[in-house]
């Protein structure tokens, strides 16, 4: 099992890196939003904890810098109808930490605000999951230059903001992913005119 990379960032395309391994292999690498804002600039040095799924029909590796991230995105495999990419999309419409907090506090109205989740799906994961959580709740959260803050919680920031102005959540994700791409932002709010800009 592939459980970490280390290498140069060679881009990134919507909800995909490449790095380059110092052994001359490049792997593409599924992430959620809350990675984009703190990896490098291209050319940079970065490792990604991954998780690495090999079935008949799929061969696929998803990474991220959080460590209780990374956790969550495996415990979230386990709930029914919960595959690699909704679990990213979970991942990518909130915060490990506020995803904790929703499925734990049985917050099926917040789940179903998630691309792919209607209420029985929402409550089958609440059902599998709610009371096997409570670890992730003391794992500390890895934080970039500028900190959570200003990283991983103004990209989710901006995605609700964009979802409560009547966007599809999925509409508004990539939205966010294209902006972010352009360049390092300030807050929250510029990151959603920059966004906007782009419709």
């Amino acid at each position: 099992m592939i459980s970490r990379i280390r290498g140069t960032l060679l881009g990134v395309v919507e909800d995909r890196v490449e790095l380059a391994t110092s052994g001359g292999v490049t792997y593409e690498i599924e992430v959620p939003l809350s990675v984009i804002p703190r990896l490098p600039e291209v050319g940079g040095e970065v490792e990604l904890r991954t998780v690495h799924i090999v079935r008949e029909d799929l061969a696929a590796l998803y990474g991220f810098i959080d460590p209780m991230e990374r956790t969550l995105f495996t415990r979230l495999l386990n709930a029914p109808g919960v595959g690699g990419r909704l679990a990213l999309a979970m991942l990518s419409t909130y915060s490990g930490r506020r995803l904790v907090q929703l499925i734990s506090g049985q917050d099926v109205a917040g789940l179903v605000q998630i691309s792919g989740i209607g209420k029985k799906t929402a409550e089958k994961i609440i059902l599998e999951l709610g009371d096997r959580l409570d670890d992730l709740r003391t794992l500390r959260v890895v934080e970039g230059d500028g900190g959570e803050e200003t990283k991983e919680g103004m990209a989710e920031a901006a995605v609700r903001a964009l979802v409560a102005l009547g966007m599809q959540p999925t509409v508004a994700d990539g939205l966010i992913r294209q902006a972010l791409r352009e360049g390092p932002v300030g807050a929250a709010d510029e990151l959603i005119r920059r966004a906007l800009a782009k419709q």
